[in-house]
């Protein structure tokens, strides 16, 4: 991205200020325009800040903005305000009493060019590129067979359909990234610089730094809390890793597992509550939920992610005979929570408002005006005039790349609705499982990992939305659960290798082997990919049921992930042998299931593991040279 500084560095920062303020008023005036104004305003302000901020090639220079850019920029405007000046005709009109003109399909086809470019600019190659197949599809389905055949669309078919209808690039995800998720983007840059985000690296050291793998367990604490600012695996890890990382590798830890700890904690900031990845807002308007319902739905399973995490590095660290930061390496808590326990409010006020039953819209704006007021609490943590425009300016600038994102993702929506081809894969998935479930999972677990290896969380969950998720759920599997469980292994894929790109950016910064680290990282985040097969068969996992049935499924899954990271680590009371490794994962597995019967079975291996390392006597390993 350009570093701008001088008159144009002033320009792009008023625009993105203004993007971010009108979002702000839009949201809190009766007066605003209404939903597709809305959005042709976020597409436009998007594109516009895509290509005046982000080059074309990485070589170009970085801090001025070319002519060709300023083009493509005024290029994007007059797109956009075309649906401006033709406003009453193109939402009013009927595409089959009023076919496209001339015109139309000029900027229609520049519109849709421009957003696989500047989506192309700040994302990457990969999800323009299946956008592209998806055009190519609706032109060419006449050529193909099987479940792919369809009759083909026309160019003015498929222009219409992608960039005048609310079904394409203006389709849901565009909505949701309009509507809710610049808010709370805009919630987490004003409360970064607040100074939260120190706020809660000191805090994490003061309450686990001493302890055995202390800086490991920081990392989890720290870049959990730190998720609910970023809301990216690998941004949360560029920005916590260059603290902890070192850390990790100072206390003894390895270049591999300080790395992989640091992927996986990020990692886990996408699936915490109370503030998700923007996947999760696209979620709660498929399921036409509140998003509220989609946080609580969440609570459970990101628990025993993070205890599994924290489980699987204590016994890490206690196998190698690691110690914690000296203490007085370490911050006081009491003083840290005298001079910033305030920095705690804004998230509780933001939690307290959507259980109180606040849209996500009235909540995000809320707690930052809350966040406002709070941070004067401490002179220190004051947020003036300049702050808060500098908090709304990274506020815009940290959504053009979601929201290019959906747009382009809708362009593949919109083929797929128009062509049909849910129905028919959808069909074709039933058929070839025979109307096995848990192969259908399977096949949307690789799905849902290989889409993510290339492209963020949000369009790789809106491709299961779109395609495989459907066909779950004709199988008999709650749609919350059915979203969910497409949902976490798009969130997975940042630590799955062969491209795993959270693991990646740890890797550069501890300067460790990537496939070491990659290999780790699935080992530690092996609760991700275990749990989502059980909360799919038993939704009390999800927060449905009754209270007893919830209860017991969190106690005895909790006792199971932490058996589970002993089964990952080899290590319990003492170093396990082949024999209580298998016994550990098995009860593992029988304990995360919440039924009577595999808890008591799951129980009673867990007992006799305990019991065997108890005879043997149990002893700590040599500390780590």
């Amino acid at each position: 991205m350009r570093k701008l500084a001088g008159y144009a560095g002033l320009v792009v920062a008023t625009i993105a200020v203004a993007m971010s303020a009108y979002h702000l008023y839009a949201r809190l005036t009766i007066y605003a325009p209404d939903q597709h104004a809305l959005l042709f305003i976020t597409l436009g302000f998007s594109l516009a800040l895509s290509f005046l901020l982000w080059p074309a090639r990485k070589d170009d220079t970085p801090d001025r903005i070319p002519w060709s850019d300023l083009g493509l920029a005024a290029l994007s405007l007059v797109c956009v305000g075309y649906m401006f000046v033709n406003y009453e005709y193109i939402v009013n009109r009927f595409p089959t009493a009023h076919p496209l003109t001339a015109l139309d399909m000029t900027v229609g086809a520049v519109g849709t060019l421009l957003v696989l470019e500047a989506t192309r600019r700040t994302i990457g190659m990969s999800l323009p590129i299946v956008a592209i197949v998806f055009l190519v599809y609706a032109l060419g389905g006449n050529w193909l067979v099987g479940f792919l055949h369809h009759r083909g669309l026309t160019a003015e078919i498929t222009i219409d359909q992608t960039w005048f209808t609310t079904e394409g690039v203006f389709g849901v995800p565009l909505q949701v990234a309009g509507t809710y998720v610049i808010l709370f983007i805009i919630f987490g840059t004003f409360l970064e610089r607040s100074g939260a985000g120190q706020f809660f690296m000191n805090f994490a050291n003061a309450i686990a730094g001493g302890a055995r793998g202390g800086p490991g367990k920081v990392a989890v604490v720290s870049s959990s809390l730190f998720g609910t600012i970023s809301g990216s695996a690998v941004a949360n890890v560029m920005v916590d890793g260059w603290l902890t990382i070192p850390m990790m590798k100072k206390t003894g830890f390895k270049p591999e597992a300080a790395a992989a700890i640091e992927a996986v904690a990020s990692t886990g900031g996408q699936i915490m509550p109370p503030i998700m990845g923007a996947a999760a807002f696209v979620m709660a308007e498929f399921l036409g939920a509140s998003y509220t319902e989609v946080m609580v739905a969440a609570a459970i399973p990101a628990v025993f992610y993070y205890g599994a995490l924290f489980a699987a590095i204590h016994f890490n660290a206690v196998r190698s005979g690691l110690k914690g930061l000296p203490r007085e390496e370490l911050p006081i808590l009491r003083h840290i929570m005298i001079k910033q326990a305030h920095l705690f409010l804004p998230v509780v006020v933001l939690l307290a408002l959507l259980l109180m039953g606040f849209t996500p819209t009235y909540g995000a704006i809320l707690a930052t005006a809350a966040l406002v007021v709070i941070s004067w609490l401490r002179p220190a943590t004051g947020l003036g005039p300049r702050a808060c425009l500098e908090a709304l300016r990274d506020g815009a600038v940290h959504t053009v790349p979601v929201a290019m994102a959906c747009a382009s993702a809708g362009i593949v929506i919109g083929i797929v609705l128009q062509t049909g081809l849910a129905l028919r894969f959808t069909a074709f998935l039933v058929d070839l499982t025979h109307g096995y479930l848990v192969l259908a999972l399977l096949i949307t677990m690789f799905a849902s990992i290989v889409l993510g290896m290339g492209m963020p969380t949000t369009p790789a969950y809106i491709m299961q939305a779109a395609l495989l998720v459907p066909a779950i759920i004709k199988l008999g599997v709650t749609p919350m659960a059915a979203h969910m469980f497409a949902f976490y292994f798009s969130c997975l894929s940042a630590v799955t290798p062969p491209v795993a790109l959270a693991v990646y950016a740890a890797a550069s910064i501890g300067g460790a082997g990537l496939w070491g680290s990659g290999i780790q990282a699935v080992k530690f985040a092996a609760a991700g990919f275990i749990v989502p097969f059980f909360f799919v068969f038993n939704p009390a996992l999800l927060f449905s049921g009754t209270w007893d049935e919830i209860l017991r499924a969190f106690v005895t899954g909790s006792i199971g992930v932490v058996a589970l990271a002993a089964s990952m680590e080899g290590y319990f009371l003492r170093v396990t042998h082949w024999l209580e490794r298998l016994l550990l994962f098995a009860a593992a597995l029988l304990l995360i299931d919440p039924d009577v019967i595999t808890d008591v079975i799951g129980l009673g291996i867990l007992c006799a593991v305990l019991l065997s390392q108890k005879l043997l006597g149990a002893r700590q390993p040599k500390p780590a040279e």
